[in-house]
């Protein structure tokens, strides 16, 4: 009795053993890269736990790898896998490479991935290019009419520039400056609407993709359109500024004359009170005159004289002001 509990036991802990031995060891992985004729060993797999690298991570592309011939060891692809890169896109882009005749090595693969772009993509889009829109772009013509174009970018990644080159956002930025920049060297907008390819064909030769991760092979207006009269517009608005300027400067001119009015009729107020000051001081001279005797009655009464004659005479003039102002008013009617 005692002999069985102890060969349970003694096969309970085999059992357990190997289910450790299992799961710490990938022996189905092994088996199965061994089948394919990928030489890891199993020691090798081991040591890939240890280094908390995940197995089937590194052995999968690597099997796929020597299937397509490609001359990569386990160091490359475990190296790459600590340094966050995917193991599995490089190596997809590298058996696509090898299948379209590019040349790329497992170096510059692993630097493109680590950059954050996709290796896989870059390759694909070497061999089938890529079309890129751009939204409308308005330029002015000398002309002043807006004119709005759409354009469709064929572009085609370049490899050796996918590291450090700009992306597609700074492609779809230069030719939109390139299309602002030809519009507004047009003399006028009708010259743009008949001849819209000599938009791309003069942005195209301006070599945008310097210094990008693509090369542009074609740039083609899809759709052009007129947009508002810009220069009408600013005319328009350069007149209604020129006018307020002279509403303002007319004000200023008004004001400054109905204070000039005011201060003359305030003069008029002053020479009057001065006038109404003097005559009061006249009296008072005629009384100091009959006091101190340098005027007598009969002075007097010959000045009275003398203003009466003059009040009559001035009478006179005006009644036959007014009858020759009537006079005239009655011919020029019966005229």
């Amino acid at each position: 009795m005692d002999e069985s509990i102890f060969l349970l036991i003694i096969i309970g802990l085999v059992i357990v053993a190997f289910a450790i031995l299992f799961t710490f060891v990938p022996v189905a992985l092994w088996i199965s890269a061994w089948a394919a004729g990928v030489k890891v060993g199993i020691f090798q797999l081991v040591g890939m736990r240890l280094r908390r690298v995940i197995p089937h991570r590194v052995v999968n592309p690597l099997i796929k790898a020597v299937k397509a011939g490609l001359d990569i060891n386990t160091n490359k692809l475990e190296g790459h896998y600590l340094a966050g890169g995917n193991v599995d896109r490089v190596v997809n882009a590298l058996i696509a490479a090898q299948r379209a005749n590019i040349e790329l090595t497992f170096e510059r693969a692993a630097a493109i991935d680590l950059a954050g772009r996709d290796v896989l993509e870059a390759v694909q889009m070497s061999v089938n290019p890529k079309v890129i829109e751009t939204p409308f772009i308005a330029g002015v013509a000398m002309d002043g009419i807006e004119v709005k174009a759409k354009a469709r970018i064929t572009v085609r990644a370049n490899i050796d520039r996918l590291v450090g080159g700009a992306g597609e956002d700074t492609v779809i930025a230069r030719v939109g400056e390139g299309i602002v920049s030809t519009i507004g060297s047009s003399k006028n907008h009708k010259g743009v609407l008949e001849n819209p390819d000599l938009i791309s064909q003069t942005v195209l030769s301006k070599g945008l993709d310097s210094g990008t991760a693509f090369e542009i092979l074609s740039i083609d207006i899809a759709d052009i359109d007129i947009g508002k009269n810009i220069g009408a517009g600013l005319q328009t608005d350069q007149a209604e500024a020129d006018k307020k300027i002279a509403q303002a400067k007319a004000e200023e001119r008004r004001a400054m004359a109905v204070a000039h009015e005011q201060e003359m009729k305030a003069r008029v107020e002053e020479m009057r009170a001065k006038v109404v000051e003097a005559e009061a001081e006249v009296p008072l001279a005629m009384a100091e005159a009959f006091r101190s005797g340098n005027m007598g009655v009969m002075d007097y009464m010959n000045m009275k004289n003398v203003m009466a004659d003059t009040d009559m005479r001035e009478s006179i003039g005006k009644v036959t002001d007014d009858d020759q102002d009537g006079h005239n008013h009655d011919h020029n009617r019966r005229k």
